[in-house]
């Protein structure tokens, strides 16, 4: 659709609800997804268009984001509300949760070292997180009846071999190699598929979906929550390709979230295994970041990414190191990525 005929839509629909005309329509940096946000504004209000493809012609009542938006709200979580949305359209205008991401509130402070912020400002998220992970549901609705099952987990680490193997990192991997890696990711997999474990994640739990306000914190794009292994969340934040963090830090998050797990009665795991798990899961993390990253890269033509895949290697160079037995064979594939990583 076209960037005009889209606007145009957006200002019939905020007319619809609000009876006046947007003064501005400003596109806005979004993820790494096919959705499209604009803020909209009218007297210094100011709303938050979204364009989603997926939600053109869809059931509202079955449309993962306002599933997921009423649900989370239930159980106090905060999270924009919608205005008003078309489903035709593919429209919604939310409430704006300002500017600032969790992602640059955190670099500021790292900036600064006041590191025992830091440290509160991550027990805060991941008392957000476990907040998430204790709702419960009918396993038959969504986002209960989804999970990082073996087909999900096998698709990501499949997007990686296409989109950042045989793509981005063509020139460097040997083809005949591909097909050696992908046993491996497979024997990974199954490991990592214990669904007496799971618990709700957020899915994309990372620095730049967390809003900051006065009011608190907000969650964004959680349209993709699922059912899986706890640490799906806790590696995606506290070794997030946006945010490098202190390894003191992290350790100290990791003994936080499991003593949180604990509290709410959410794992029976030992804190060994909390750790074992942790590594593999973020192993399995990292590669699925590397290959949004390269698809955003290569087919989107969007190299504002290709600055986090750095430090993302450096995470799987880290996995690897921790838990050789299960990932050494898959690093030994992988090494002439790996190298990248360790000379930069």
């Amino acid at each position: 659709m076209s960037l005009r005929t889209l606007q145009q839509q957006i200002i019939t629909l905020y007319k619809s609800r609000y009876k006046a005309t947007p003064q501005s329509i400003t596109q806005l940096q979004g993820d790494a997804s096919t959705r499209r946000y604009f803020r909209v504004e009218y007297n210094s209000l100011g709303t938050i268009a979204c364009y989603d493809p997926a939600f053109v012609g869809a059931d509202p009542e079955r449309y993962p984001f306002l599933v997921l938006q009423k649900l989370l709200k239930q159980h106090d979580i905060l999270v924009p509300r919608t205005c008003v949305y078309n489903a035709a359209l593919g429209l919604l205008l939310l409430e704006d949760c300002g500017d600032l991401l969790f992602q640059n509130y955190v670099l500021e402070v790292l900036h600064t070292k006041k590191y025992d912020v830091l440290q509160q400002i991550y027990q805060n998220v991941v008392e957000l997180m476990v907040a998430v992970q204790s709702i419960k549901g009918n396993e038959h609705e969504l986002p209960f009846n989804l999970s990082f099952d073996r087909e999900k987990l096998l698709f990501e680490f499949d997007f990686f071999l296409q989109h950042a193997l045989r793509g981005y990192f063509a020139s460097e991997i040997d083809a005949a190699l591909i097909p050696l890696l992908r046993q491996e990711f497979e024997a990974i997999t199954d490991l990592l598929v214990q669904p007496e474990h799971f618990v709700l994640n957020h899915r994309d739990y990372h620095s730049r979906n967390i809003m900051v306000t006065y009011d608190g914190y907000f969650l964004i794009d959680f349209q993709d929550a699922r059912m899986g292994l706890p640490q799906y969340d806790a590696v995606s934040m506290l070794r997030d390709s946006y945010v490098v963090l202190p390894d003191e830090l992290v350790a100290a998050m990791k003994e936080f979230h499991y003593k949180q797990l604990l509290e709410h009665h959410l794992t029976t795991m030992t804190y060994y295994e909390y750790c074992y798990y942790f590594d593999l899961m973020g192993f399995q993390r990292a590669i699925k970041a590397l290959g949004t990253f390269c698809y955003q890269a290569v087919v989107k033509q969007n190299r504002s990414y290709e600055q986090y895949i750095a430090p993302t290697l450096g995470y799987i160079v880290n996995y690897i190191a921790e838990r050789p037995q299960e990932l050494g064979k898959a690093g030994g594939l992988l090494q002439p990525l790996l190298e990248k990583a360790l000379h930069q």
